[in-house]
C-alpha cells in the first residue's frame, strides 16, 4: 500500500490518514485503492470497533482527486472506469463492518468530500470548507450514486445549490443542514473528540449498527440508474480538457458547452 495513506490501530479504533500534505492530500488512484482495501479488510472479530479518517498536514482533509491523472483520459471507457472505481471505493467505505467517522479539518472537496459523505458520521473543525467546485474548475460531473448519497444527507435542493454555484460550505452551515453532527474549535480538539466518539460507538451493539448501515445503503442503491451517457458527455468534452489545463495553470476557464 502507498505511504500516502496510512492506518494505525489505537486501542480498538483504526485511524486512517490521508498523508500527502504537500498536495493538500489530493487523492491519487493508489490512495483510493488503499482506502478501499483498508475498509474491506477490517476484521470482524471485535478487535476493531470503529474507524476514523483524517487528513495530515493541518490544512486539508482531502482536496479532491489529483487532477494530473485526468490527462491520461482519452476514451469514454477511461471516464467510465474512473467513475466505476470511485463507486467501488465509496461502496467499500459504505460497507465497512464497523462505524466510520470522518474527522474533517480544512478543505474537504471533490473526492475527499465524497469519501466524507460515505462515512457514517462526520464531525469537523471550525475551519471546514466542503464542496464540489467542479462547475467552476473542471467541468466534469458526479455519478448518479454519488449524487444520491449527497441527496440523502442534505436534500436535493441543497446539493443542486452547492454544485450549481460551486460554493464551499463552511462549518456553521454544515452543522445547520445536518452534514456534520458536531463542530469543534480547532484540529486538536477535533481529533480528541473523534477518538471519544469512536470509543462511544465501540460500546454500542455492533450488529445493530451494522444492520442499520446496510439497510440504509440498500435503500439508497435501490434507485440506481444508468448514467454512462452523462459521464461521457462531461469527461469527453472539450470543456473538460480545457478546464483541466486551465485549473492546473491556475487560469480561469472559458466554457463553450462543447
Amino acid at each position: 500500500m502507498t505511504s500516502d495513506i496510512t492506518s494505525d490501530l489505537r486501542g480498538q479504533t483504526l485511524w486512517v490518514t490521508f498523508n500527502r500534505p504537500e498536495a493538500r492530500n489530493a487523492l491519487t488512484f493508489d490512495m483510493y485503492e488503499g482506502l478501499a482495501e483498508i475498509c474491506s479488510t477490517v476484521p470482524e472479530d471485535g478487535s476493531v470497533k470503529a474507524l476514523v479518517i483524517v487528513g495530515a498536514g493541518g490544512k486539508a482533509f482531502a482536496a479532491g482527486t489529483d487532477m494530473t491523472q485526468f490527462r491520461a483520459f482519452e476514451t469514454e471507457e477511461d471516464a467510465w472506469a474512473y467513475e466505476d472505481e470511485i463507486t467501488r471505493v465509496l461502496t467499500a467505505v459504505d460497507m465497512c463492518p464497523v462505524p466510520t467517522i470522518a474527522a474533517i479539518h480544512g478543505a474537504c472537496t471533490g473526492g475527499g468530500a465524497s469519501i466524507a459523505a460515505s462515512c457514517d458520521m462526520r464531525i469537523c473543525s471550525a475551519q471546514l470548507k466542503f464542496g464540489f467546485p467542479i462547475a467552476r474548475t473542471l467541468g466534469n460531473c458526479l455519478n448518479a450514486g454519488n449524487l444520491a448519497r449527497l441527496t440523502e444527507l442534505m436534500g436535493a435542493g441543497r446539493v443542486r445549490d452547492m454544485i450549481f454555484t460551486a460554493r464551499l460550505v463552511g462549518a456553521e452551515e454544515a452543522m445547520a443542514i445536518g452534514l456534520v453532527s458536531e463542530v469543534l474549535a480547532d484540529e486538536d480538539t477535533l481529533l480528541t473528540r473523534a477518538g471519544e466518539l469512536a470509543e462511544q460507538l465501540g460500546g454500542m451493539a455492533p450488529l445493530t449498527l451494522r444492520a442499520t448501515k446496510e439497510a440504509m445503503r440498500r435503500n439508497r442503491d435501490a434507485a440506481a440508474v444508468d448514467d454512462k451517457d452523462l459521464i461521457a458527455l462531461c469527461y469527453m468534452s472539450q470543456d473538460f480538457k480545457h478546464g483541466l489545463e486551465a485549473f492546473l495553470a491556475k487560469e480561469k476557464p472559458e466554457w463553450t458547452g462543447t
